[in-house]
């Protein structure tokens, strides 16, 4: 599958372009498994952009998705709200994340 352009960061540069079947090819050019749970956050996260048009920090985002923050950092292995938001095809998160 070839991907839609992307930024140094690897971001999409037109959010529009995303579909799961590109945010799952950008996760695996990453050697990331998207498995259910992570996908559930990536879903979660593009319905919470859609009611506020913004990408929440990760303690607001972990109480929308009723997930525990420090579980969140495990099964991610990092910052979860930038790979969360990288495949869900979501601008890049600001501040502290």
């Amino acid at each position: 599958m070839e991907l839609p352009e992307r930024d140094g960061d690897g971001y999409l540069t037109d959010m529009n372009a995303w579909t799961p079947e590109i945010g799952a090819a950008m996760a695996e050019q990453d050697g990331i498994e998207l498995d259910d749970t992570r996908w559930a956050h990536i879903m979660k996260a593009r319905e919470y952009y859609e009611e506020n048009s913004v990408v929440p920090p990760i303690r607001k985002f972990a109480k929308f998705a009723g997930e525990d923050q420090k579980e969140m950092f495990k099964l991610w292995l990092t910052g979860p709200m930038k790979p969360i938001t990288k495949y869900g095809g979501l601008p890049k998160p600001t501040g502290c994340v």
